[in-house]
């Protein structure tokens, strides 16, 4: 099976204080894994330490073949072409149209051919079953729209692992389940995610191997089939 991430011994802090320790963790190709935990309990640290926001000081790490541990700031952007992150609130620029939103990501990630650029666009839009709203703004989406979008734009460069932190976190339950089922299928067509949530009925609507932070350290969750 092949890594997508691998972290060994790894301590997580936030200026100095230490949020989580001994933090060993894999994920392979095509899982789907949760990271659940209370507020404050260092699921948002761990995603920053993976996307390149935080430093990993101590233990051993890598995502997607970089190393966490010897990462350089002028490689963080390369790291995020490889990611797609997926936030809370959408992150969309509301001053343009969906289809621009998604254009500015290709265009700062170095796409230059507009045919392919275009066709790039329809293509994630078509995941996220939204490929007729690139000519709205975004305030002229509901939530789940908007977060489909956010999607859209974390499928772009075909990123070898999807983190979303929280992505349902704004959403009402059935919209969070329409959103839930596009990452479902997201997954099925092998993209690996690793997602981070309070969402505890998602979970039980579709269970996956679920990693809880609890007390600074981060340990496997056994589902009890019901």
């Amino acid at each position: 099976m092949e890594q997508i991430l691998n972290l060994r011994n790894v301590s997580i802090f936030q200026r100095e204080n230490l949020i989580l320790s001994e933090l060993n963790l894999t994920i392979h190709k095509g899982d789907f894994v949760y990271l659940i935990g209370k507020t404050g309990s260092g699921k948002s640290s761990l995603m920053k330490t993976l996307y390149g926001d935080l430093p990993l000081t101590d233990g051993e790490g890598t995502i997607v073949d970089f190393n966490l541990k010897t990462l350089k700031e002028k490689d963080i952007p390369f790291l995020r072409r490889k990611l797609g992150i997926v936030f809370q609130d959408f992150q969309l620029l509301q001053d343009r149209t969906i289809a621009d939103n998604l254009l500015f990501v290709l265009k700062a990630t170095g796409w230059k051919d507009k045919e392919k650029m275009q066709a790039k666009i329809d293509e994630v839009l078509g995941k996220v079953g939204m490929k007729t709203k690139n000519f709205k703004f975004p305030h002229q989406l509901s939530g789940g729209e908007q977060q489909r979008i956010a999607i859209a734009r974390a499928l772009l460069n075909d990123p070898e692992l999807i983190l979303a932190d929280e992505p349902t976190g704004n959403l009402d339950p059935q919209t969070s389940i329409e959103v839930m089922q596009v990452l479902q299928e997201i997954n099925k067509s092998g993209r690996t995610i690793l997602m981070a949530t309070h969402d505890y009925a998602l979970i039980l609507k579709y269970p996956s191997k679920t990693l809880k932070c609890d007390e600074g350290k981060v340990f496997e969750v056994v589902q009890k089939s019901s």
